[in-house]
């Protein structure tokens, strides 16, 4: 998932072909070496193979319901979900990539861009999901707290001026990240490690940015909304409000909860093991403390990919209809088909039927289409002079 998926000791700096245990002396950190692939490839192909198509699947159809909605019913909050459930399905096309250099053995038999669009494109799925997570909520806040005002100013133009903001801040600061690609390690081809000891100070530095200004800054603005929020709702006020206006405000308790519960699962284990870890290795911490921290960096790796699966969970609890709306996108889908040979097969019949009216009719002596209005068809005609004989 990123530069930490297959490093042999956290960066994959050494190899560790010839290092079978594991020294809990204090040593430094580039000699502190252990081999955990046997326990990394486990977490990381269940996480991927269960997240891949969940995550594909849901997305798409969660992006096909959006852009399927008529325009009065695109308010800001689901141009916001657009654009996460965007990240999310984007993310998802790179982990059969992923998949197959586990299956392989660490071997990565694919061109050397796709290994940085990679660790580039994990970064960019976890902070642009964080940071559109944190403006889900600051709109769901800003619409209890001051729903008039919100209505007003706050249109689906703007919310996506500031989703597009988002994503350039979150693609220029994943940039160094485009630096790494494939290493030579014993002759194999690898992806997700660092080619040098160098890049340990500028992981560190980029680490330590993610923290403040990618998870911190979000989380404790997150947390500050739910605390309006809820403050909001346990007003008196509260109850003089319209049905509406509470069941929205309600609505909005579910969104930030489970927002919350995200963070809690998918971003705070990683950043703070990844924290903790690095720190480790750049203060030469021993290696009965650094193996753990190690082995506890893969499983909090994919509880934060699976990020891309929780999120379609959002749209179902927080909103309205979703899931009226799948059963209608798909029911339309297959009537669609369905219409268009049925109609195919009407137009047959419709023809076939009229040749026939017009046949009968001119035996009959009616008017054809193509006949003079009042002018007697040659069937007529022929009854006319048979008479006339007699």
């Amino acid at each position: 998932m990123s530069l930490y998926d297959d490093n042999e000791d956290i960066l994959g700096l050494t190899s560790t072909a010839a290092f079978n245990t594991v020294s809990t002396a204090a040593k430094p950190s580039n000699q502190c070496l252990h081999n955990s692939d046997s326990f990394k490839y486990y977490p990381y192909t269940v996480t991927y193979v269960i997240v891949f198509p969940v995550a594909f699947v849901c997305n798409m159809v969660a992006m096909v319901i959006f852009l399927r909605q008529k325009p009065k019913r695109a308010n800001p909050c689901r141009v916001v979900m657009m654009n996460l459930a965007m990240s999310d399905w984007s993310f998802s096309l790179t982990l059969p990539l992923r998949l197959a250099y586990y299956f392989q053995e660490r071997h990565w038999k694919f061109s050397d861009w796709l290994c940085r669009l990679c660790t580039f494109g994990f970064y960019v799925n976890l902070y642009s999901s964080i940071l559109f997570l944190t403006f889900l909520s600051v709109l769901r806040w800003a619409a209890v707290t001051n729903p008039l005002k919100h209505r007003e100013k706050v249109q689906p133009w703007w919310v996506s001026l500031v989703c597009l903001a988002i994503w350039l801040f979150v693609g220029l600061a994943s940039i160094p990240f485009l630096s790494e690609g494939v290493v030579q390690r014993d002759g194999v081809p690898r992806c997700f490690e660092p080619s040098n000891h160098s890049s340990w100070c500028r992981i560190s530095i980029l680490n330590y940015l993610g923290l403040v200004l990618g998870f911190l800054a979000p989380f404790l603005t997150i947390v500050s909304c739910y605390v309006v929020v809820i403050r909001e709702v346990v007003s008196p006020t509260f109850t003089q409000q319209s049905h509406k206006d509470r069941s929205r405000s309600q609505k909005t308790v579910t969104l930030v909860s489970m927002v919350i519960v995200t963070f809690l699962f998918c971003f705070l284990p990683y950043h703070l093991i990844r924290t903790l870890h690095l720190h480790s290795m750049c203060s030469d911490w021993s290696c009965a403390v650094q193996v753990p921290l190690q082995r506890a960096v893969s499983i909090t790796l994919c509880m934060a990919a699976s990020n891309s699966v929780v999120n379609p969970l959002l749209y179902y609890y927080s909103t309205k209809n979703f899931i009226d709306d799948v059963k209608n996108t798909t029911s339309s889908f297959r009537r669609g088909s369905f219409r268009r040979g049925s109609t195919r097969r009407g137009s047959t019949m419709e023809g076939s039927i009229r040749i026939e009216s017009i046949r009968r009719g001119s035996i009959a002596g009616i008017p054809s289409e193509g006949s003079p209005l009042g002018a007697p068809s040659s069937g007529a005609n022929k009854v006319k002079i048979q008479a006339g004989l007699l």
